[in-house]
C-alpha cells in the first residue's frame, strides 16, 4: 500500500509528485498515457501569468500569484527554461481603457508586483510593431514565459530521483473505498492507498464520479495557436494580451522561451480527444491577433496545434477533499493553471498532512536537477563536453543544434522517454524549422539503440502512433 496515489501527470500532477518527495512518503503517479506532459501541460499559450485577471478572493487568484513567485526559483533549481519578460495587455478604446484600470484595481488588491498603466506613447517606445491604435495598456513585470512540458518532467524526474513513483501507460478505471483508505482500479492491477489525490485534467470530472457524486461537469475548451520560426521571435518582447473577454484572455502574440513567436489561442468547444486545427480556426486566429501584431509573417509559420482546457460551470479552481474522506481534487484547472500549479501543490500537501498524511522532511532530498544544452555552451566548455563524451560532438538536429550526447542522456534520466516527441520535450530535437523531418529517423535509431527495444516499438508520441510496422522489399525487377 502507498500512502498517496495521484492521479494524471500533466504539470499539477507533477508538481504535487515533485513536493511529496520531500518527505518520507511512498507515493505513486498514475498516468494512462506513455509519458508525463502530454495533454493539457504541452499545448496552451506557455505564459506565467502575473496574477491580475483572476477576481480577488478566488483560488486562482491566490494560487496565481503565489505559483508566479514560486515558479521562477524553481526553474532555477530545476534548470528549466524559463524567461521574466513582462506582459501588457492592450486598450484600443475606452471601454478598454476602463477594463485595464479595472485589471490594474485587481492585480494591485492580489498582491502583483509593478503593475502600471502605460500611455499609447510608452507602449510604442517599448513594442514598436503593435498596432497605432493602441490607447493604453497594463503593463505587469512579473509575467513571464516557459517550457511547460520541462517544468513538468523535471518535477517528475526529480521525485523519481528522490524515491518517488510513475507508472505509465496505467489508466484509472475505477476507485473504491476500503478500511485502509482506497483500491484504485488500473488497467495494470490495483494500486491500494491511504489517500488518493485527482488531478487528471480534462477527465477530472470522469475521475471525481468514480467514488463522489456528480458535482461539476468538464466541457473543454479548445484553443489553436501558430507557432512561427525564430525569425518571427524579435517581432516582440513582452507577452501582448488583449482585453479579456467571457471567452478567455483573447489572442496573444508572445515570444516563446526557445526564441520562436507563438499566436493563439482562440476559444471554442470540443471532445475530450479533439486535438484537430481547422481553416476557419486558424483564420480567426490571425484576424484577431492582427488587431494588436499587424505585421506577422505567417509563412514563417512552422507549426499548427491545439489544446484543450478543463473548463467547468464553477468559475473557479476546484481544489481541496471531496465528500469522501481522504479522497482529494485538483479540478477544473484551467488558464492560470500552469503559473499556479506549484503553489497549488505546496497547498495539497498541506491538505494531506492536516487529513492525517504524515510529513517527515527526508535529511538527503536533492530539489535540483541540471542538464546539458550543448547549444548554449562557451566554445571551451563544448571542447570539454565533447573530450568527457564524444557523442556531445555529433548534431543530430541541425534546426536546433542538438546533439546525441543529449539524446542519450535523456534517455538515461529518472524518467527516460519512449518515443520520439518524448525526447523533443526533453531535448528540442525536431522543434526547428523542419518539424523533425530531418533528425527524426536518426532519433528513432538512437531510442531503439540506448533502451534496447526494435525500432518498430518506437513511437511518434503516444501508444499507437505507429511509424514503422515491418520491413518492405522490392523484387530485383521492380
Amino acid at each position: 500500500m502507498v500512502d498517496v496515489a495521484i492521479i494524471g501527470g500533466g504539470v499539477c500532477g507533477c508538481s504535487l509528485l515533485y513536493e511529496l518527495s520531500r518527505y518520507d512518503v511512498d507515493v505513486v503517479l498514475l498516468e494512462k498515457e506513455n509519458d508525463v506532459s502530454v495533454g493539457t501541460t504541452k499545448a496552451n499559450s506557455a505564459i506565467v501569468h502575473a496574477g491580475y485577471d483572476p477576481e480577488p478572493g478566488t483560488k486562482m487568484a491566490r494560487y496565481n500569484v503565489e505559483g508566479n513567485a514560486i515558479i521562477k526559483e524553481l526553474c532555477e533549481k530545476l534548470d528549466v527554461p524559463y524567461k521574466q519578460i513582462g506582459s501588457l495587455v492592450l486598450a484600443f478604446d475606452e471601454e478598454q481603457e476602463e477594463l485595464v484600470k479595472e485589471l490594474f484595481r485587481r492585480g494591485t488588491e492580489n498582491g502583483v508586483p509593478g503593475l502600471r498603466i502605460l500611455t499609447a506613447e510608452e507602449v510604442f517606445a517599448m513594442e514598436p510593431n503593435v498596432s497605432q491604435e493602441v490607447k493604453s495598456a497594463l503593463y505587469a513585470p512579473s509575467a513571464g514565459v516557459i517550457s511547460p512540458w520541462e517544468l513538468a518532467i523535471a518535477q517528475a524526474e526529480t521525485a523519481v530521483k528522490n524515491g518517488a513513483q510513475v507508472r505509465l501507460n496505467t489508466e484509472v478505471t475505477g476507485i473504491r473505498k476500503t478500511d485502509k483508505g482506497f483500491a484504485v482500479e488500473t488497467s495494470k492491477g490495483v494500486v491500494e492507498a491511504r489517500f488518493v489525490v485527482n488531478a487528471a485534467g480534462v477527465n477530472c470530472d470522469l475521475v471525481n464520479d468514480m467514488l463522489c457524486p456528480h458535482t461539476f461537469t468538464v466541457s473543454p475548451g479548445k484553443g489553436q495557436y501558430y507557432l512561427l520560426d525564430k525569425s518571427q521571435g524579435e517581432v516582440v518582447h513582452h507577452v501582448i494580451f488583449q482585453c479579456p473577454s467571457k471567452l478567455g484572455k483573447g489572442v496573444l502574440v508572445s515570444p516563446t522561451v526557445h526564441g520562436n513567436l507563438i499566436v493563439g489561442p482562440n476559444a471554442e468547444p470540443a471532445e475530450r480527444d479533439d486535438l484537430g486545427t481547422t481553416a476557419e480556426g486558424m483564420d480567426f486566429v490571425k484576424k484577431m491577433a492582427a488587431i494588436s501584431v499587424p505585421n506577422i509573417n505567417y509563412r514563417d509559420s512552422i507549426r499548427n496545434f491545439s489544446g484543450l482546457r478543463a473548463n467547468t460551470e464553477i468559475d473557479d479552481f476546484i481544489i481541496g477533499e471531496t465528500e469522501v474522506s481522504g479522497f482529494f481534487r485538483i479540478a477544473g484547472i484551467k488558464s492560470p493553471g500552469l503559473t499556479s500549479a506549484p503553489a497549488i501543490a505546496r497547498d495539497m500537501v498541506k491538505m494531506l498532512g492536516e487529513a492525517g498524511l504524515p510529513l517527515a522532511e527526508k535529511k538527503n532530498f536533492d530539489g535540483t536537477r541540471k542538464v546539458l544544452r550543448f547549444k548554449h555552451l562557451s566554445h571551451e566548455e563544448r571542447a570539454e563536453a565533447i573530450k568527457r563524451n564524444p557523442l556531445y560532438g555529433r548534431i543530430v538536429c541541425r534546426c536546433e543544434t542538438i546533439t546525441e550526447g543529449e539524446i542519450v542522456d535523456a534517455l538515461h534520466r529518472p524518467l527516460p522517454p519512449c518515443s520520439i516527441d518524448g525526447v523533443k520535450r526533453r531535448c528540442g530535437s525536431g522543434m526547428g524549422r523542419c518539424q523533425g523531418g530531418f533528425c527524426g529517423p536518426r532519433v528513432q535509431e538512437i531510442i531503439a539503440r540506448e533502451l534496447k527495444v526494435p525500432q518498430t516499438s518506437v513511437m511518434q508520441d503516444r501508444e499507437g502512433m505507429y511509424i514503422i510496422t515491418g520491413e518492405t522489399k522490392m523484387g530485383g525487377n521492380a
